[in-house]
């Protein structure tokens, strides 16, 4: 996901030439994998590996559920965006996905 995102992320910024179709594909590739890992998450899922998510996910999953759904509603905007070609458009969708993403790994990922 986060690959798939940061090259769009990338065209906003400037640090990469903008591509319509790649950055379309792109965003579509991330808001597909950003259905994925919540099974990752499951009950007892917090036991037996070593992992980067703090014990918090359990204790709070409405949270950290209500934040899973933020990302993936912004990643569906960002796919819309790209798909208007426009990078106008595009850079507010990145900041909100790329926002939703640091609230939850702020809030639920070990450093």
């Amino acid at each position: 996901m986060q690959q798939n995102f940061a090259r769009v992320a990338a065209m906003a910024a400037g640090r990469a030439p903008f591509d319509a179709k790649l950055a379309a594909d792109s965003a579509a590739n991330a808001e597909f994998l950003a259905r994925l890992p919540w099974p990752a998450f499951g009950d007892g899922t917090d036991k037996g590996r070593e992992n980067r998510a703090k014990s918090e996910i359990w204790q709070d999953k409405a949270r950290f559920n209500e934040y899973a759904d933020k990302m993936q509603a912004e990643m569906s905007k960002l796919t819309a965006a790209t798909k208007s070609g426009n990078l106008d458009a595009i850079k507010p969708a990145v900041g909100a996905v790329g926002n939703s993403c640091k609230t939850c790994h702020d809030a639920f990922r070990k450093d």
